[in-house]
């Protein structure tokens, strides 16, 4: 019986220490902004040669948060240059965790190719994802992250043209501040 108190006491303790010291705020909207900093494919075929573009969400003190994102893809290609376009509208769910900022959301969009002749040759295709986002807070109103995309696509091509699948990976850093 001395044991289980003491092991109800250290746990009593631990989640005050966990509550107290996590940054707990009232906030009536935050912002986050974001980079992707690698995309990587599925297709073995298929080669990143970089991505620019941005991440934007929004969350106002309910449940979920929406968001936009847009970002260009080089595609490594046989002397001509290839790039992806990818636009998301996203959902997510900031999860209430202590000490850490766990998001999770969903997202879909479109995906398209990019190039002199693409437009002829392919059409655009629809993008589905789902993504996590891993932050660090600090100074009580920001939040530093890291975020990890799994998007599916496939890139219909027209007449005698083969099919492109662009699923793959993208990983990306942020920030949010609330106000």
């Amino acid at each position: 019986m001395k044991h289980k108190k003491k092991f109800s006491l250290s746990f009593a303790l631990a989640g005050a220490f966990l509550f107290i010291g996590s940054q707990a705020k009232a906030e009536f909207f935050s912002i986050s902004a974001g980079i992707p900093i690698l995309h990587s494919f599925s297709d073995s075929k298929n080669k990143s040669e970089g991505v620019s573009g941005f991440f934007l969400h929004g969350k106002l003190p309910i449940l979920v948060g929406a968001g936009y994102e847009s970002y260009k893809t080089k595609i490594k290609s046989d002397g001509s240059q290839v790039e992806l376009g990818t636009t998301m509208y996203d959902v997510f769910y900031l999860l209430p965790i202590p000490i850490i900022n766990l998001t999770v959301g969903l997202g879909a969009g479109q995906t398209e190719l990019i190039c002199n002749s693409c437009s002829s040759s392919h059409d655009r295709g629809t993008a589905m994802q789902w993504y996590t986002s891993l932050g660090y807070p600090f100074l009580g109103i920001m939040d530093l992250h890291l975020s990890y995309r799994s998007v599916t696509s496939t890139i219909k091509g027209k007449s005698n043209n083969k099919d492109v699948d662009v699923s793959g990976t993208v990983i990306g850093i942020g920030a949010s501040i609330g106000f």
